[in-house]
């Protein structure tokens, strides 16, 4: 396994743990205390895309699908939790590294 498809597969999980977090702060539960993991969990994952995005050029793969969750992800709107304009985003932005991810492994 490379870097890169080592940093997809990180990255993927924790794109995956951040919708479970944002999930359940949607569903109201331990709002208090879930909510700094989930900011720091948004970090990682955009930190993560960022550098899945430089392996997998580096490494002769199609990074640039990667792009555009990049690009959501960092203009994610700062709204109320719980807000349509947030999920849908966040709901965009996993699609949009899956498909990414896939064309790159």
């Amino acid at each position: 396994m490379t870097a890169a498809q080592l940093s997809l597969i990180t990255t993927g999980a924790l794109l995956g743990g951040l919708l479970l977090l944002g999930l359940s702060l949607q569903l109201g539960w331990r709002r208090n205390q879930a909510r700094w993991p989930h900011h720091a969990l948004f970090f990682a994952v955009c930190l993560g895309t960022g550098c899945s995005l430089m392996l997998t050029i580096h490494a002769g793969l199609q990074g640039w699908a990667l792009a555009p969750a990049l690009i959501l992800l960092l203009t994610m709107p700062r709204t109320r939790p719980g807000s349509a304009s947030h999920w849908q985003r966040a709901v965009l932005v996993a699609l949009a590294y899956t498909v990414g991810a896939w064309i790159s492994w």
